[in-house]
């Protein structure tokens, strides 16, 4: 298990209590191996972007730190305690909050409606949640009646972060929020991941577009092919150039 002196080596300075720690993680689809044993620490209060290509296992990461999946061998932990083979419903109550890929809004239910089911671990809806994702996102108070599946691909977006606010997370996992969205609701989007951060809610952002997620991250790691091929500060990252090379274009020297 990692220790807070183990992250410090990571990142290069002071960091707060491990909040996650991934331990050997394997995880397999059948014969296929997805995660093939990797590392991977999320200090509290702290915003770590998960970065690589597509099937280098970045999904199939968040997927089981919410408990969707169940790792064929290595630990997940969340404050030093073990929760692989917890179910995902019942993971909501250890403060992890999960935004899927492709947003997963009910369609055919309102704004509101999908707030509240968003709440659905607490007796009732709290006004002061409410409130607190309308202030974030007021373009959802605007359309609280309005029928999901009828929002533009931004607003889902933010809907989909809404509602998994509405459990009041400790532990955020965002999943390719900017995808196929626009650059200026890319930009709106990301300012409102900060905010959120700022208020005290630990994320875990997944994320192709590394200049975004590196700017808005204090670490990262690079998967390729189910394995932590490099980790450290977001900005060495940004600096590294195999990274500039692999996700922004620019030829390595």
């Amino acid at each position: 298990m990692s220790t807070t002196t183990e992250l410090q080596k990571e990142t290069g300075g002071p960091v707060a209590v491990p909040l996650l720690e991934l331990r050997g993680l394997r995880v397999a689809y059948g014969a296929i191996e997805a995660l093939k044993g990797i590392d991977l620490t999320v200090g509290e209060g702290e915003i770590v972007a998960l970065l690589g290509g597509n099937g280098a296992g970045k999904t199939t990461t968040l997927r089981t730190v919410s408990g969707m999946l169940s790792p064929r061998q290595g630990e997940v932990r969340l404050r030093g305690e073990r929760i692989d083979g917890i179910k995902s419903h019942e993971l909501v109550d250890f403060g992890i909050g999960h935004v899927p890929e492709g947003r997963r809004v009910f369609a055919r239910m309102s704004v509101r409606e999908n707030l509240e089911m968003g709440a659905y671990r607490f007796k009732g809806v709290d006004s002061a949640d409410m409130d607190r994702v309308y202030t974030l996102f007021p373009r959802l108070a605007e359309r609280r009646s309005q029928l999901a599946g009828t929002l533009s691909g931004g607003e889902q977006q933010m809907l989909a972060i809404g509602r998994a606010l509405m459990s009041r997370p400790e532990l955020l996992l965002l999943d390719e929020p900017s995808m196929g969205l626009a650059p200026l609701i890319v930009e709106q989007i990301f300012v409102i991941i900060r905010e959120i951060n700022e208020q005290g809610t630990t994320v875990l952002l997944v994320e192709q577009n590394a200049t975004q997620a590196l700017g808005l991250a204090q670490r990262g790691y690079v998967l390729e092919t189910g394995s932590v091929a490099v980790s450290g500060p977001a900005q060495d990252l940004l600096a590294d150039p195999r990274i500039r090379a692999a996700y922004l274009g620019e030829v390595a020297a």
